[in-house]
């Protein structure tokens, strides 16, 4: 018998058992081909087949048009720091950015050794703990455009609510919490993510790019860093990563097979409720450092009363099955990442621990 932990890290994170199975199952031999999906050619009728499936099911479940190209690309979403403002921040012009942590402090690096960078909103003067309103943001009209970073992995922020960027392209970095939640995706000029949070494991990274950005795409740039070039070859410009594009197919399979992002909302609603409800209960051992108003669903951090405790908390939560709760090296604490994969039993599982660990502590 296969023992299996209950996963709460971050990235690399945890996949649907289901999904594994499938995965598993035709690990040796891909629905009689004879061979490995990691095998066959990307030239084949039955990578095509996958390919042109997984495209089709992230527009079907963002409810997107044939006016966006759905991308799969190499290199991470740290890539895509520098690719965005190669294909669209001109010289002489200026893109808009929100700080909002550690990933966007990146994105914002990066694309300061490329061009003109305005900082449209920080949350850096309380160390992260929340994310500014979208009414909050200050940023030029004539920006090529705005930046953003939906989920904040390190400090347990996330946006629940998107500014209207008017004719100011809307970017979002959303790697960490692409499809857990219901949003309007048709208002994004283009967002991206990394596979390894809730589309699947590391590897590859989705770029979905609406047309009129193909058309302000700056020229002369070397030909794989060109938006175009993927969108053209409909990501196979090159030999992709086949074998992770497969279990992002088989993923967002499975998140329709459930529902849809409706039923996927609700169920991340009632884990992420889980914990929050038991921190808020118990303020004076769970501190939860985020704004309440700025809670990530994904990643819930909180400190407690020493280090030496939360170095026990981690400790036994170990022994007992429980996996990846340490906070990120750089902030220290707790860290309960309940991505889509995770389900409603490991929550509680978590939240279990969690009350045990305060009675006899």
């Amino acid at each position: 018998m296969v023992s299996r932990v209950y996963n709460y890290n971050p990235g690399p994170s945890t996949l649907p058992l289901e999904v594994l199975e499938i995965i598993q199952k035709e690990l040796l031999d891909y629905r009689g081909t004879g061979m490995s999906i990691m095998e066959i050619s990307h030239r084949s009728p039955e990578y095509d087949e996958i390919n042109n499936q997984a495209i089709s099911l992230v527009k079907n479940l963002m409810d997107l048009g044939d006016n966006y190209h759905v991308i799969f690309v190499g290199g991470g979403a740290s890539t895509q720091f520098a690719h965005i403002p190669l294909n669209f921040l001109p010289e002489g012009k200026v893109a808009a950015y929100v700080d909002t942590g550690t990933w966007s402090a990146k994105a914002i690096k990066e694309a300061q050794n490329l061009g003109n960078v305005h900082l449209a909103a920080s949350s850096k003067d309380k160390g992260y703990t929340y994310v500014p309103m979208a009414d909050e943001l200050d940023f030029p009209n004539d920006a090529v455009y705005l930046h953003l970073t939906s989920n904040n992995t390190i400090k347990g922020t996330q946006f629940h609510e998107f500014p209207n960027s008017g004719k100011v392209p809307l970017i979002c970095d959303m790697s960490s919490d692409i499809l857990s939640h219901q949003i309007d995706f048709n208002k994004f000029a283009l967002f991206y993510a990394g596979a390894q949070k809730n589309l699947g494991p590391s590897g590859v990274t989705m770029v979905v790019l609406r047309d009129d950005m193909l058309e302000r795409i700056n020229d002369g740039l070397p030909t794989f860093f060109d938006y175009r070039t993927h969108t053209e070859k409909k990501s196979l410009f090159n030999t992709p990563p086949s074998f992770t594009i497969y279990v992002v197919k088989l993923i967002l399979e499975w998140i329709k097979q459930q529902g849809g992002l409706k039923v996927v909302e609700n169920n991340n609603k009632k884990k992420k409720d889980l914990i929050y409800n038991l921190i808020d209960a118990n303020p004076d051992y769970f501190h939860a450092p985020v704004s309440e108003n700025s809670r990530s669903w994904m990643n819930i951090v909180f400190r407690l009363f020493s280090e030496d405790m939360e170095q026990k908390f981690i400790s036994e939560a170990k022994v007992a099955g429980l996996i990846g709760l340490k906070g990120h090296r750089s902030v220290g604490g707790i860290r309960v990442s309940l991505y889509n994969a995770m389900t409603l039993e490991g929550a509680e599982k978590v939240a279990e621990f969690m009350e045990n660990f305060r009675r006899n502590n």
